[in-house]
């Protein structure tokens, strides 16, 4: 399996995510079918709660570790980033009710399964301290031209 690297990319520069929404940093390691990323909570965090940030919201690290992979491939390749779609998760499962206050989050992102119409299966874990904190594989949908398909969705 290859080494992860860093990459010359913003975690901006790969998602169609914008402030406050865009909830991972910007330091990605990228290897052929893997990305890494972080996140530091801190009181400003969104979503944030005495306790931490809901554990729920892991989902979000997740799938935001999804497209800035499925980002940093479009622009290896010279294209566009585009727009992609949480179809669903299976297995979510965390450790706590609650992701840490001050942790830096590492987000893990696998590709389990890519199909070149658009739908892939990523296994992705969140860790903090080298310890595993919530684990699930994300569906995917990119499809190849998001405008149309979101057009096609609106009409019926």
């Amino acid at each position: 399996m290859a080494e992860l690297a860093q990459i010359p990319y913003r975690f901006e520069d790969c998602v169609p995510h914008a402030s406050p929404m865009a909830l991972l940093d910007s330091s990605l390691e990228f290897a052929p079918g893997r990305l890494r990323a972080s996140a530091t909570l801190g009181p400003d965090s969104l979503f944030a709660e005495a306790a931490g940030v809901p554990a729920w919201v892991g989902m979000e690290y997740m799938a935001q570790a999804a497209a800035a992979y499925a980002g940093v491939m479009a622009r290896q390749k010279g294209q566009k980033v585009k727009l992609g779609f949480l179809v669903g998760s299976r297995r979510y499962e965390s450790s706590a009710s609650h992701l840490p206050q001050g942790a830096t989050l590492v987000i893990d992102v696998a590709e389990e399964i890519y199909n070149p119409d658009g739908l892939s299966v990523l296994a992705c874990t969140i860790s903090a301290d080298g310890k595993p904190l919530a684990t699930a594989n994300l569906n995917v949908f990119q499809p190849k031209d998001p405008a149309a398909y979101l057009e096609a969705v609106r009409s019926g």
